[in-house]
């Protein structure tokens, strides 16, 4: 009889050793195989209460503690899980079975938090795989009182691979998941850098990706201004109050980071000198990284990140990686948003002198002449007899309405009236209407928008490139026919201009600031209200431009 009931519990043993190797392969949760293990573990050993830490990666403390045989009510009693001190920290450092007759007459045993249940036998073994230490298997409390066995801590060992199996390869898909997600962010950012020129729109991307990457509780992106770093970006908790603080650019962390040129790591804001605490408490954050943004040498701006997600809210080497990479495109975001808007800036200045140019000359060779005729016309009617009073007069009238229309005709072209009065279709109305009469050219232009007003930057915007085109039409091309056509797309207004002139090849026309057929100028106007240019042209077969202008 006896050697039967040990056949079959030695087959009860094998069948959940086989059951605890098949949940390794098809179990899909860590959280639920882990649990299982445990719960194998009591059983086949005689153990009122198991339990399994996890080891941080810094191998320093446990970063999950599962238990089996305790309920939720006395959960609540004993109130924080275990860190890895006493007993639990010996198995930590060292890494061995350890088997205990009595927990609380070892001396390195710290005893037990109020509540807890009482624990006398103990077994811990390692959960070791190729020599890495990534956790622990502990056993208390054996059936009838009497001490783990070699055979339960041979069992326990068994169990503390198969948990070490699967510990290492959810850690190896959270890597393999985490590059990815490092590389397609990365991927994100740079597709934005060649594509989008918003700054703020790209700081935005930048903090938003790195916040998802690092599993942070806000990001921001200062850049200094002053004698104060500003937020230009922020994303997470508290990201819109984030965005008020003002950090002293020469007597804070951020400041000295910059001025340093180096990145920082820091596990406790509160115990670092250099952080201000009164700032530290406006965030709320307990750690941080501080990334400078660095181009060439000169900081040109900061990456702050603040409390991972989870128990510790200490950020790792890999984390700090990963902001300097982010912050490496965030840099080249600023320093090239700054290069285009200094070099727009030079060519609105350039477009605006050669403009004023213009003007001045057609003032002094036509308005400026016609004026100096009309004067000289008034000194010879002091001397003229009446017949000839009457001739210069009605001389003069002509030349003073001739005068008058030039006048006219110049300030439009400066400013429509009509464009600000009465809206975008009015306006080309006039310019349309005026451009037959001057040049006899053909022009038809159809509206299909469906409201009468748009954003003043959009209507400007399309006033005068259809005003560009016409000039091109009369200059370039040799048409007699133009049509213009506006119609809505969606949340943008869309304005196609054709000719039926000579056209021309795209590719061989030589742009500049200040010659060519104006198309830089054309993008670069449509580029300041988010719009795009399109031109489809051809030797012989007219030209196409195709304007879209986003209207929300």
């Amino acid at each position: 009889m006896a050697t039967h009931e040990r056949e079959t519990g030695s087959q009860e043993r094998l069948r959940e050793l086989v059951q605890a190797g098949i949940a390794l392969s098809s179990e899909l949760s860590l959280e639920s195989l882990l649990q299982r293990l445990i719960e194998s573990a009591a059983r086949l050993t005689g153990a009122r209460y198991a339990a399994l830490g996890v080891i941080d990666r810094s191998g320093q403390r446990l970063e999950r503690f599962l238990t089996y045989g305790v309920d939720a009510e006395t959960h609540e009693l004993i109130g924080e899980l275990p860190h890895g001190r006493g007993i639990l920290g010996v198995l930590i450092r060292d890494a061995q079975p350890l088997r205990l007759h009595e927990l609380a007459d070892d001396p390195r045993s710290v005893g037990f938090p109020p509540g807890h249940p009482e624990m006398h036998t103990f077994l811990g073994v390692p959960i070791l795989l190729r020599g890495v230490a990534y956790g622990n298997l502990y056993l208390t409390e054996k059936e009838g009182g009497g001490d783990f066995t070699d055979e339960d801590e041979d069992l326990l060992r068994l169990l503390a691979a198969q948990a070490a199996v699967a510990i290492e390869n959810a850690r190896l898909y959270e890597s393999a998941t985490r590059w990815l997600r490092q590389l397609e962010s990365l991927t994100e950012v740079g597709n934005a850098l060649a594509e989008e020129f918003d700054l703020p729109r790209l700081l935005a991307l930048v903090a938003t990706r790195l916040r998802e990457l690092l599993d942070a509780r806000l990001v921001l992106i200062l850049q200094p201004e002053g004698d104060v770093l500003r937020v230009r970006a922020a994303d997470g908790e508290g990201a819109e109050e984030a965005g008020a603080v003002e950090f002293p650019l020469h007597d804070s962390k951020g400041g000295r980071v910059l001025e340093r040129r180096r990145s920082e790591r820091v596990d406790s804001l509160l115990d670092d000198p250099e952080v201000s605490v009164e700032v530290a408490r406006q965030l709320g954050g307990r750690s941080a990284l501080y990334v400078p943004l660095l181009h060439r040498d000169s900081a040109i701006g900061l990456l702050a990140a603040f409390d991972k997600q989870g128990a510790d809210p200490r950020f790792t080497s890999d984390d700090l990686r990963v902001a300097e990479t982010l912050a490496s495109r965030a840099a080249t975001a600023i320093d090239l948003s700054q290069r285009v808007s200094r070099e727009a800036v030079r060519r609105v200045v350039e477009a605006q002198e050669l403009e004023r140019k213009r003007l001045a000359r057609e003032l002094h060779d036509e308005t400026g002449q016609a004026l100096t005729s009309i004067l000289l016309g008034l000194r010879s009617l002091e001397e003229a007899d009446a017949e000839r009073v009457r001739e210069a007069i009605a001389e003069m009238r002509e030349l003073v309405v001739s005068t008058l229309q030039d006048v006219r005709r110049l300030a439009i072209e400066l400013r429509p009236k009509a464009l600000d009065d009465f809206g975008l279709v009015p306006a080309l109305d006039r310019l349309i209407e005026t451009f037959r009469a001057q040049t006899g050219i053909a022009v038809d232009l159809e509206s299909r928008l469906r409201r009468e007003r748009l954003p003043a930057e959009a209507e400007t915007a399309l006033y005068r490139i259809v005003q560009e085109a016409l000039t091109n039409v009369v200059k370039h091309a040799r048409a007699r026919n133009v049509s213009v056509l506006l119609t809505q797309k969606g949340a943008s207004v869309v304005a196609v201009i054709e000719d039926d002139g000579e056209g021309f090849d795209p590719a061989e026309v030589v742009e500049t600031a200040t010659g060519g057929l104006g198309l830089v100028g054309m993008r670069e106007r449509i580029a300041l209200v988010g719009g795009r240019l399109g031109i489809e042209s051809s030797h012989g077969a007219g030209t196409t431009l195709v304007v879209e202008v986003p209207v929300r």
